[in-house]
């Protein structure tokens, strides 16, 4: 592929990766474009209750490192074989509930967990793929392509989502027709069952990573930190934020998948150019730039209703739904900045694995608790939590001294 000559290494075979995160990412795309409307108006997952599942769906991201280290003996390649087939176990999982809709609302969280378990395995894996297949002095570039690729298959996703959804409502299909969620199932369990397939065909990699249970080394301890603030306000969001569109506003299945699309159709342009970014201005300015334009996006989320008018008011909270999923794309900032302290590849495999389990421990709360300051205070103050938990982000990283940086990685 002539187009990556600059970014890969010559020996790197990337093709069949790319068209794996394409695959999968479509699959993905079709499976969270109706995920929170699933939830709130067929399984009738209320606010409250929707913070409980999201504790149960992020748990494999705080047990991801004990789950690695049980996978010692693998190489990442395989683990990301593995990581995807259980992502497709949980899809055949939502597929079959919702045929015979068993109805139990812990059937359909067992399968969404074990999707999660899966999605939570291929994360720390799939950047140390894409690093160990980059020029180090392309890392990021090369972690905004892969960025891209999956966010083409996300669009291509929401864009099949809301079309369907388009075409269900002109034939006098309801919002809460279950029918329509089956086809989207079964057309994501196919797609993420071929990424399988051509996973297998990957070149096994000799790279293994430190798997131990936790890997902690001083010099990351700001990694950390800026993992739980990082995991805290995205928790926030991930979980609430398609859930103020749906309960605030009434936003239906076809409206939360074009949004979700847009923020995809952003992620293809903007990542790459992002990396680009990382890789001129540094690490530490993305870092501290993203979370301050957050907390705006924080505060006109959680006010708006009481600034604006009804329809401007949605119309202002959706722009910073997609902007919040913009400013997100910063965060891959934070692995080039462990990739530059790491002594060696396998040391930031085992860093980002901490990292992820570290993000979790907090997301999980959060969760939780946000799903009781919702019902007992409002939106209002869930998301000025987040504005805040935006603000300590940005105070930290500015702590960030450029001669942390490691020579010993090759």
């Amino acid at each position: 592929m002539k187009f990556f000559d600059g970014i890969y290494r010559p020996d790197a075979k990337v093709g069949r990766y790319l068209v794996v995160l394409a695959l999968s990412g479509i699959a993905y795309g079709l499976y969270r474009g109706i995920q929170d409307n699933y939830l709130a108006e067929i399984v009738h997952i209320s606010a409250f209750e929707r913070g409980i599942v999201e504790f149960f769906r992020e748990t494999p991201g705080l047990l991801v490192v004990f789950i690695l280290a049980l996978m010692y003996r693998f190489s990442d390649s395989r683990i990301f074989k593995i990581g995807s087939a259980l992502m497709a176990a949980g899809l055949v999982g939502l597929l079959l509930s919702s045929v015979s809709f068993m109805g139990v609302k812990f059937v359909v969280v067992i399968f969404m967990v074990l999707f999660s378990t899966g999605e939570h395995i291929i994360m720390p894996v799939r950047t140390t793929i894409c690093l160990d297949m980059a020029k180090r002095e392309k890392a990021g570039a090369a972690l905004g392509i892969t960025g891209a690729i999956g966010q083409v298959g996300n669009i291509a996703g929401f864009v099949i989502v809301t079309g369907l959804f388009f075409v269900f409502s002109r034939l006098g299909h309801s919002r809460t027709d279950i029918v329509q969620f089956r086809i989207i199932f079964a057309v994501s369990t196919a797609l993420m069952t071929a990424a399988v397939m051509v996973s297998l065909a990957l070149k096994e990699t000799t790279l293994k990573s430190q798997r131990r249970r936790f890997y902690f080394a001083k010099k990351f301890s700001k990694y950390y930190m800026l993992e739980v603030f990082y995991g805290a306000r995205k928790q926030i969001f991930i979980t609430f934020a398609p859930y103020v569109l749906i309960l605030q506003y009434g936003a239906d299945t076809s409206i939360i998948a074009l949004l979700l699309g847009i923020c995809a159709f952003f992620g293809f342009f903007l990542n790459p150019l992002v990396g680009r970014i990382i890789d001129r201005l540094g690490y530490k300015v993305v870092m501290v730039s993203d979370t301050l334009i957050l907390i705006i996006v924080c505060l006109l989320y959680g006010f708006s209703h009481r600034i604006f008018p009804q329809n401007v008011a949605f119309m202002v909270v959706c722009a910073n739904y997609v902007l919040d999923s913009i400013i997100s794309m910063a965060s891959m900032a934070t692995n080039i900045y462990v990739q530059r302290i790491a002594s060696s590849q396998e040391e930031i495999t085992a860093t980002l694995s901490t990292g992820i389990s570290v993000n979790h421990v907090i997301s999980i709360f959060i969760a939780l608790m946000g799903g009781w300051i919702w019902q007992v205070t409002g939106i209002e103050v869930l998301f000025s939590l987040s504005a805040f938990l935006g603000l300590l982000n940005s105070i930290f990283a500015a702590t960030i001294n450029k001669n942390e940086e490691s020579a010993a990685q090759p």
